[in-house]
């Protein structure tokens, strides 16, 4: 999984470099255009698929930083401002991007939870895996994190 993650940011940051070399540092470009172009554009390319995910920190740690990355530019700031993270959502009126996501992973349990019996999400749900596990600490579940974020 944090193989895709990582491929996630990658193709994210090559968007972004791509829209900064044409579009996004231009000063006459709007704030709102610029934030309209991170939530049709950078937003669904780095989050596909992500109502599967199990959210480890790192993971965490690189969607949060490939985010700010964005909205930093956006804001026109640099890491040697060193404004908050807080700070640049709050002025730019953006709800952190981790909270999208765990607000999406519990969406797609309550349609798990009203999936009618057969459908095969719903049976991959049900069912655990079968055979013995590798050695050392159990990789976290779906489940298990989801039970955590509820």
């Amino acid at each position: 999984m944090e193989r895709e993650i990582n491929r996630r940011t990658r193709v994210a940051s090559a968007v972004m470099r791509a829209l900064n070399q044409s579009v996004k540092v231009k000063k006459e470009l709007s704030r709102t255009a610029k934030l309209s172009i991170y939530r049709s554009i950078y937003v669904p390319i780095l989050t596909f698929g992500h109502q599967h995910w199990v959210m480890t920190e790192r993971m965490r740690s690189w969607i949060q930083a490939a985010e700010m990355s964005f909205l930093r530019r956006v804001a026109g700031l640099s890491l040697r401002d060193r404004v908050r993270s807080s700070d640049i959502r709050e002025e730019l009126g953006v709800e952190p991007l981790l909270l999208h996501i765990e607000r999406s992973h519990l969406g797609w349990l309550g349609h798990l939870a009203r999936m009618p019996s057969g459908r095969l999400p719903l049976e991959v749900f049900r069912t655990g895996p079968t055979g013995r596990r590798p050695r050392g600490r159990p990789r976290t579940r779906w489940r298990d994190y989801i039970s955590r974020l509820a």
